[in-house]
C-alpha cells in the first residue's frame, strides 16, 4: 500500500513536469533551440495565476489569465531575444537563453520580493480515500490536464493547418518558405503555445505546492527538459513519458532512500539512458549524409 501511494504521489509530481516538457519538446522540435528561459516563464505564469487568484477571479479566470500573458510573454521573447540569432551559431542562442532566463529571475526579484508568496486556493484540496490509500483530488486534476493537453497538443500538430506547417517548418525551414509558410509567425505560435504550457506547469506547481517565489522555475524546468531528453526531445508523447518516469524515479527515491539523493539518481538515470539510447526512449535514430 505504501508502494502505491508513493507511485500515486509521483503521477502528480510527474504530470507538472510532463506539462512544462511539452513546451520545451515543441520549441525543440520546430527551431531546434534548447529554451533555458522556460522554467522561469513557468515562474512568471505562477505569478500571474497569483495575482489574478489574489484579485478574485474565479479558477477558469486564474488559468486562462496566466496562459495568455505567457504567451505574449513568450513570443515578445522571441522576437526579442532569439530571432536576431536565428541564423548564428546554436550557442549564440545558447547563451542568449540562458541571459534571459537570469533576466526573468531578477526581474520577479525586483517586481515580488525575494519572500515566498502563498498561493490563493483555487482549488480545494478534498483527499479521496479507498482504505488506507488517499487519493488528493489535485492529483486527478493534474494528470488529466497533462493526458488532455498532450492529446489537444498531437492533435493540433497532426490535423490543423498550423500544426502542418511547424512540422514543415521543423523538417526544412526554407522549403516552407518556398511554399508560402510564414515561418516567423509559425515559430511565434511555437512560442507561445509553449511558454501557455509552462504557465499551466506553473498553475500546477503553485496549487501543488502553495508558495510562489522568483527561482520556483529553476528545478522544476531543468527537471522538465531532463524528461523531455529522457523521453525523446521534440517528441510529443516522449515528453509526456518522460515527465512520469522524472515523478515516478523521484518520488520513490524520496520514500525509500534519502531525499537528498533524489537528484542525483534522476539526473543519473538520464545519464545511463543517454548512454544506450542517444536519441531518448522514444527518439529515433537519424543518419547524416555527409
Amino acid at each position: 500500500m505504501v508502494l502505491i501511494q508513493q507511485l500515486i504521489n509521483g503521477l502528480q509530481v510527474g504530470s507538472i513536469y510532463a506539462v512544462i516538457a511539452l513546451g520545451y519538446t515543441m520549441v525543440y522540435g520546430i527551431i531546434k533551440l534548447i529554451n533555458f528561459a522556460h522554467g522561469e516563464v513557468m515562474m512568471m505564469g505562477a505569478y500571474f495565476a497569483f495575482i489574478a487568484a489574489s484579485a478574485g477571479m474565479p479558477v477558469w479566470a486564474v488559468f486562462a489569465i496566466s496562459m495568455i500573458l505567457s504567451a505574449l510573454m513568450g513570443v515578445f521573447i522571441e522576437s526579442v531575444a532569439y530571432r536576431p540569432l536565428r541564423n548564428a551559431p546554436r550557442i549564440s542562442a545558447l547563451i542568449t537563453a540562458i541571459g534571459v532566463s537570469l533576466f526573468l529571475q531578477n526581474l520577479a526579484l525586483v517586481v515580488f520580493k525575494a519572500d515566498p508568496k502563498v498561493m490563493p486556493t483555487i482549488i480545494e484540496n478534498q483527499p479521496i480515500i479507498f482504505g488506507s490509500l488517499r487519493i488528493s483530488n489535485i492529483t486527478i486534476i493534474t494528470f488529466v490536464v497533462s493526458v488532455v493537453f498532450m492529446i489537444l497538443l498531437t492533435v493540433f500538430i497532426n490535423k490543423t493547418k498550423p500544426g502542418k506547417a511547424m512540422r514543415a517548418v521543423s523538417e526544412d525551414k526554407e522549403a516552407a518558405m518556398l511554399m508560402g509558410i510564414n515561418v516567423n509567425q509559425t515559430i511565434s505560435l511555437t512560442f507561445a503555445i509553449g511558454s501557455a504550457l509552462a504557465a499551466l506547469g506553473g498553475i500546477l506547481y503553485g496549487i501543488a505546492y502553495t508558495q510562489v517565489f522568483p527561482t520556483l522555475g529553476l528545478l522544476p524546468g531543468l527537471k522538465a527538459f531532463v524528461a523531455a531528453v529522457l523521453g525523446g526531445i521534440g517528441i510529443i508523447p516522449g515528453a509526456m513519458i518522460g515527465g512520469f518516469i522524472m515523478g515516478f524515479v523521484e518520488t520513490l527515491t524520496k520514500a525509500y532512500i534519502s531525499g537528498s539523493w533524489s537528484d542525483a539518481i534522476v539526473f543519473g538515470i538520464l545519464i545511463v539512458v543517454l548512454s544506450v539510447k542517444p536519441t531518448g526512449i522514444l527518439g529515433k535514430n537519424i543518419r547524416e549524409k555527409v
